[in-house]
């Protein structure tokens, strides 16, 4: 039976299906994919209303290169007053666009439904900051958590880290780097249909048809991030998480994907990867949607379910 793609979803998802005919931009070129995925990040992160009841304050870290970031503190009105869990988030992107304006509503809407605190992290994208900019900005972020627990009613021993697509290959390279450095604890990561490996660029014809992200994106965002060394035998597992040698000892894993995005087998080896090696792991395969299909098939009912495992693991902290 060949694959197929959720109606409901399909038809959330008419609207930005390009015209037949056109022609999307050649690998490699970053702008016109800005000039695309900004929009759509901006549609689907206003387009459901923002939650009441919610705050939101930037705060600027110091980063271990000399510059300075941005990081937003997402809290809930009525947090207990006890020490209690927080995330740290990486928005996706490809790992060359986005920010945490164009996902302010997403982290607001995760914080109302969970009541776990969000700190977004305004990383540095690729090309003009290559690795390891973004997963040394969004380790920042982590250390900085920690360092100001107290001040902002954390319990250091209950921080996360959360992300989507590149996000979440962020999410889960700053958990091998924080474990290789001995850094701060880190309770979980939270991987939303994550980029993992920058060897996923050979198309699959049965996923093809319904490819969101595509291989030739893909090869345009770890082109942008690593250089001529994307692909090769030298490629580091702080920046692409595949690489990982061994994975045992890293924080319990929540990992989902779609069975039509372009990252599902690279997800579901890097599942395995972790359960064997004694990591705990909860793994979801969501049948029938695409890369993203929750940022704008929103109100299908594969979103609502995917979101609430997401909240639920959030608000277990």
């Amino acid at each position: 039976m060949p694959l197929t793609l959720d109606p409901e979803v399909a038809e959330a998802f008419a609207p930005f299906v390009p015209p037949p005919g056109s022609t999307p931009p050649p690998a490699g070129d970053v702008a016109a994919r800005r000039a695309v995925l900004e929009p759509v990040f901006r549609h689907g992160d206003t387009a459901q209303p923002f939650p009441d009841g919610v705050t939101a304050a930037d705060h600027e870290l110091a980063t271990g290169d000399g510059a300075t970031i941005r990081a937003r503190w997402y809290t809930r009105a009525d947090a207990p007053g006890v020490p209690g869990p927080a995330v740290v988030y990486a928005h996706g992107g490809g790992m060359i666009a986005g920010d945490v304006d164009l996902f302010h509503g997403t982290a607001a809407r995760y914080v109302a439904a969970s009541g776990t605190p969000i700190l977004s992290v305004d990383y540095r994208l690729a090309p003009e900051h290559p690795h390891p900019t973004p997963v040394e900005d969004v380790y920042t972020a982590l250390v900085w958590l920690h360092e100001h627990a107290a001040e902002l009613g954390v319990d250091p021993a209950r921080i996360g880290v959360f992300g989507d697509s590149a996000g979440g290959g962020l999410a889960a390279a700053v958990a091998i780097l924080a474990r290789d450095r001995g850094g701060p604890a880190i309770a979980q990561q939270i991987l939303v249909m994550p980029m993992l490996d920058d060897r996923t660029v050979t198309p699959d014809p049965q996923l093809a048809p319904f490819a969101v992200w595509t291989w030739d994106d893909n090869r345009t965002g770890w082109g942008a991030l690593l250089g001529p060394a994307a692909g090769g035998a030298d490629v580091p597992a702080h920046a692409a998480p595949a690489r990982v040698a061994d994975p045992a000892g890293l924080p319990p894993a929540y990992i989902e994907v779609g069975q039509l995005d372009i990252f599902r087998d690279e997800d579901l080896t890097y599942a395995m990867r972790l359960a064997r090696a004694g990591v705990p792991v909860e793994f979801h395969l969501h049948p029938g949607v695409p890369h993203e299909f929750d940022f704008i098939a929103f109100g299908s009912a594969a979103a609502r379910r995917a979101l609430a495992d997401r909240v639920r693991v959030l608000a277990s902290l």
